[in-house]
């Protein structure tokens, strides 16, 4: 069942109810008021009867039988009254109100209460003069309510009916209204693929739910657009940094098959090619950990002294870089509590090892790795005096396989800085690089202190 359907049934069930309830309020209160009304024409009788027997001498059952015969009275009106000793004392047109049932009622000391026989309504009515009681019993059919109420009944069904067949067109036609909005994005949805993913649906003037869900959905696909472009340019990008170390290496092993080589030669072929391997190697295990990173949905953080990880990598690059100097400047604060953040040892290790390396490897100079704090923050920088970055390649250079136009003669794969630009994100830390060519490279990472985070 779709939604029109539902909302069809749904909205004429309400109506239907708020119909019902209504019908039967006026239906109710209709036959409170016929029933009050014939009520009070009981007891006018009940009372005009007794006082014009009773009360007037001159009257007797004669004269009042020819009263009764010549008056306008009810349908089918009955009249009996007794006296102290619940005896008859004048009756009119007897048919439903029997001596016993009259006998057995007339001793009844309530002044007044109504009964019913059959289809008709009684009243049974205390009448007193001089110390002497009278039971009144006045007996009628109110066809005139009865009729009212029928035809009301009548008018109400044919109402609710109609109302309800009227309901269930409008209401179906409202619903295909409020869901033509939804069709469209539904059918222009359908339209849309990995290959069309720069369609987008019709935000109208984005005040409504259904034109924010529009919104909405081409905010989702301008960033699934953003991410497939990524991925094709990741793949196409990491496809040409593996196919060209495969390549070489082919190449060598051709020319090492196809003819006569000395030792010497052999040696610097391999040589040659362990290099190659070497680079591939670093390549795909960059793309390994960045792909790692990307997926990796909890990383477990602890507490970490940044003094003594510094120390550790700088340690770890002087043995890979002896003849680089690599120099700490370090401030420390007031407490050694300044100095520790929240982290993950591993991640971080990964990030400075880069920077220091990529430092190590574009500058022949001093290296300088320090370490201060901020209000709020812990800050460590890397600087260098190598060769730089490009001013328009910077926003760059954190991009997978971005390298800048001077460092196409040194060694690398592209991959250390954006590692090095996730791990931060991940650590909520802020990353700055300052730069100019020929005049060194400075990156700059802010973190939160452990009492601030």
């Amino acid at each position: 069942m779709n939604i029109k359907t539902k909302l069809s049934i749904r909205f004429t069930i309400l109506v239907l109810s708020i119909l019902l309830f209504f019908s039967i309020l006026v239906y109710y209160f209709s036959y409170t008021s016929h029933r009050t009304k014939f009520r009070e024409n009981l007891i006018i009788q009940a009372q005009n009867t007794a006082i014009l027997l009773i009360n007037v001498v001159e009257v007797d059952s004669v004269l009042l039988n020819k009263i009764q015969e010549t008056t306008r009275l009810l349908e089918g009106q009955e009249i009996v009254i007794t006296n102290s000793a619940r005896d008859i004392i004048y009756q009119y047109r007897i048919h439903d109100l029997n001596e016993g049932f009259v006998q057995s009622h007339s001793a009844d000391k309530s002044p007044l209460y109504f009964f019913t026989l059959g289809n008709k309504v009684g009243v049974n009515y205390r009448h007193e003069l001089k110390r002497q009681v009278y039971r009144v019993f006045v007996l009628a059919f109110d066809r005139q309510g009865y009729e009212n109420l029928r035809e009301l009944k009548r008018i109400l069904f044919w109402s609710i009916l109609f109302s309800t067949w009227i309901c269930i067109s409008a209401s179906y036609w409202f619903s295909r209204l409020a869901m033509k909005p939804i069709a469209q994005i539904v059918t222009e949805v359908q339209g849309i693929n990995y290959t069309k993913l720069n369609k987008r649906l019709k935000e109208g003037k984005g005040k409504d739910e259904i034109e924010q869900l529009a919104v909405t959905f081409n905010q989702l696909l301008s960033r699934l657009e953003q991410v497939f472009r990524s991925q094709d340019q990741f793949v196409s990008n990491a496809s040409h940094e593996l196919r060209t170390p495969l390549a070489v290496m082919m190449a060598e092993t051709d020319y090492i098959l196809n003819r006569e080589s000395t030792k010497e030669e052999l040696n610097a072929h391999i040589k040659g090619m362990n290099r190659d391997l070497q680079k591939l190697n670093r390549l795909i295990s960059g793309l390994l950990e960045l792909t790692q990173l990307e997926n990796e949905t909890q990383v477990v953080f602890s507490e970490i002294r940044m003094d003594e990880l510094l120390l550790e990598v700088i340690r770890l690059n002087k043995v890979k870089f002896p003849d680089r100097k690599i120099i700490p400047v370090f401030h420390y604060p007031e407490t050694e509590n300044d100095l520790i953040i929240n982290g993950n040892t591993g991640l971080l290790t990964t990030v400075f090892m880069n920077l220091i390396e990529n430092a190590c490897k574009f500058s022949t100079g001093e290296v300088e790795v320090s370490l201060y704090p901020v209000p709020g923050m812990l800050s460590i920088s890397v600087r260098d005096s190598g060769i730089g970055i490009p001013e328009g390649e910077i926003r760059d250079v954190f991009k997978p396989f971005k390298r800048g136009s001077n460092a196409k003669q040194i060694a690398g794969s592209g991959i250390g800085l954006s590692l090095v630009a996730r791990i931060a994100e991940l650590h909520n830390a802020d990353i700055e690089v300052n730069s100019s060519a020929g005049q060194g490279t400075t990156f700059r990472m802010h973190f939160k202190k452990r009492d601030e985070k």
